[in-house]
């Protein structure tokens, strides 16, 4: 699992680690990871030796890396140079052992030559609002001759915020990061994530000064395995899990049909169908379960899942209020989030789980869609508090939150070609499988995402899918977890 650390207790656990080490100990180790780091990426298209690396320094201890980090690969024959944001506030240290080493302090961005690799060493986790007007001349000025030239960050693109996310202004477009100690948040959530590029962690020794839980984490495929409902000899549809589908409309016929297919793909023992598209659902899958409603009338489910095509005619608004009033758990989507009243969701004993796209979680908090995609972190979390419920944020990086305090997950399979209508259905059935099962809600969001992922990297192959394709590639995805 990747786990994921505030700026704050990033810097208390390195505080208590070097009470116990030598002075720069800690600096070494970081500057030793990233110098090879570069030297991996150096040798994929040609060797160390000989090679031409830029450093871009600034003021901190970031820029003390990468200049420890330049004098070790100058040792080892590369030419390197470090263009200095602030010549007069650069890392005495670090530019002394560069110097010493053989590096080279260039005047200016300009008359640089080819270049095999810069490094973004201008500022680090502690860095606020984009690049100052200095850092970002000097950017731009490299960028401009050395575009192609790939870019590994040190800890942390510079500019974009280590703790949100966020990126206000312009911001380093590293193509790897290598960090040190623990993941950050802006390391696993865009916008900032897909400014980090691959990422790599050094390990440093911070592991017994982090605390639990951590502010993030991220499921990797042991994660997903290990909660992954498997049906045992004497299993029966009744225990594999009963899910309740309400959804679709005249309108929107087909939202039934791939809610019903994301379900029983995911693995429910059975579906019961409440709505108008039950002829529709029939048609593609016989072994559904069709009701004519309401959804209490319909027989025993562990969980529902409503929303997905639903309209917001009359009965669309009772199907909604009835299944908040099951004591089971409920998954509300699409439709059904602007329909839910938000007291009713408060007050619920049993779980809620809410899945808005970025548009649908900006009305549920009476704020602009553009807030919610610069600060999904600070929107997920606000909702999860707001309503009392476990809330699954998708978009470019989809974040699982509760109200009580537990790490948000971050889901890391997501993939552009999700981006495709009716997805966010297939979604929905195959999360309310999970929930039918018996996983917790907080999991069984974070193993619907994670799946769901999958299935459509599975079913693109790198050509575009539709929403039936995805429904499609689940059980595939399913054998990937667990064969690990």
């Amino acid at each position: 699992m990747r786990r994921a650390y505030s700026v704050e207790t990033v810097r208390a656990a390195e505080a208590a680690l070097m009470k116990r080490v030598p002075e720069g100990a800690l600096m070494q180790r970081a500057a030793a990871g990233l110098a090879a780091a570069c030297g991996d990426l150096l040798r994929r298209t040609g060797r160390v030796y000989g090679s031409r690396v830029l450093l871009l320094v600034g003021s901190g201890d970031n820029g003390g890396d990468a200049l420890y980090a330049g004098a070790r690969l100058a040792r080892r024959g590369a030419g390197v140079r470090a263009l200095l944001v602030s010549p007069d506030r650069a890392h005495a240290g670090g530019l002394a052992a560069f110097l010493a080493a053989g590096g080279r302090v260039a005047d200016g961005p300009d008359g640089l030559g080819g270049l095999d690799l810069v490094v973004d060493g201008i500022t680090g986790i502690g860095g606020r609002g984009g690049l100052r007007e200095d850092a970002l001349a000097l950017l731009r000025a490299v960028t401009r001759d050395h575009g192609r030239t790939p870019v590994i960050a040190v800890d942390l693109p510079s500019g974009v915020e280590a703790d949100s996310g966020e990126v206000h202004g312009e911001a380093v477009r590293a193509d790897a990061t290598v960090t040190f100690g623990t993941y950050k948040p802006g390391h696993l959530i865009d916008p900032a994530a897909e400014h980090a590029g691959a990422l790599r962690l050094v390990d440093i020794g911070l592991g017994p000064d982090l605390p639990e839980p951590p502010d993030l984490e991220a499921l990797q495929y042991a994660d997903v395995a290990a909660l992954l409902p498997v049906p045992g000899a004497e299993s029966d549809k009744y225990s594999r899990g009963v899910v309740g589908v309400v959804a679709g409309s005249e309108r929107y016929p087909g939202a039934a049909v791939l809610a019903v297919s994301g379900a029983l793909h995911g693995g429910a023992g059975a579906v019961r169908y409440v709505g108008p598209g039950a002829d529709a659902v029939i048609a593609r899958f016989p072994e559904t379960l069709v009701h004519a409603g309401p959804p209490s009338k319909a027989g025993r489910v562990q969980a529902w899942v409503i929303g997905p095509g639903l309209g917001d005619g009359r009965w669309a608004e009772e199907a909604v209020a009835d299944v908040l009033g099951a004591d089971v758990p409920v998954l509300v989507d699409a439709d059904g989030l602007r329909l839910l009243e938000p007291e009713t969701v408060r007050t619920r004993t049993a779980a809620t789980v809410l899945t808005p796209h970025a548009g649908e979680a900006a009305a549920l908090l009476g704020v602009a869609r553009e807030e919610v995609e610069a600060g999904r972190l600070a929107a997920v979390r606000e909702l999860a508090a707001r309503y009392r419920a476990t809330v699954l944020l998708k978009g470019s990086t989809t974040l699982v939150a509760e109200a009580r305090d537990t790490p948000v997950r971050v889901n890391p399979t997501g993939t552009g070609w999700l981006a495709t209508a009716g997805s966010g259905d297939v979604l929905s059935g195959l999360t309310g499988s999970l929930l039918a099962a018996g996983l917790a809600p907080r999991d069984a969001a974070s193993v619907g995402a994670y799946l769901h992922g999958l299935a459509a990297r599975h079913a693109s192959d790198g050509a575009p899918v539709s929403a039936q394709d995805v429904a499609h590639g689940i059980p595939a995805a399913w054998r990937d977890v667990r064969a690990g």
